[in-house]
This record gives C-alpha cells, sequence and structure tokens, in this order.
C-alpha cells in the first residue's frame, strides 16, 4: 500500500442524538452540558452541534479516574 497517497483519516462528525446514544444520556443532558461549558468538545457548525468521536472518547478519558483512594 502506498504511504504517500495523501489520503487523510479523519474522525467522523456525529450529530447530538448519535453522541447521548453513545454516551447513554439524553439529548437534554447533550444540550445541558453544552450550554454549561461541560460535556464532550463540540463543533457549531450551521448552527448544528457536532462532535467528533475521537475528542468524545478523548474526553471520557479525561474523566476517568485511577484505582487510588482520593483525599
Amino acid at each position: 500500500m502506498n504511504q504517500n497517497s495523501g489520503t487523510i483519516m479523519v474522525s467522523p462528525l456525529m450529530d447530538s442524538r448519535e453522541i447521548a446514544a453513545y454516551l447513554k444520556v439524553s439529548e437534554s443532558t447533550l444540550s445541558r452540558w453544552r450550554s454549561a461549558g461541560q460535556g464532550p468538545p463540540f463543533l457549531r457548525l450551521g448552527g448544528i452541534a457536532r462532535y467528533r468521536i475521537d475528542a468524545v472518547d478523548a474526553w471520557l478519558a479525561g474523566l476517568e479516574h485511577g484505582h487510588a483512594p482520593e483525599g
């Protein structure tokens, strides 16, 4: 396979319904997170929120806690 083919791999954009299902939360929760500046990073294209799945996965990874006790 030619490595210089110029093909760029990008994460597909997903809509709020798809990301809400992926995260197992309601669309209203996702909307509330956006309004509060919380939740996964998103892009606004034509007034519609879109999400890159790799950015959502990175956001989830940042929420993970280790097994050490807190405090």
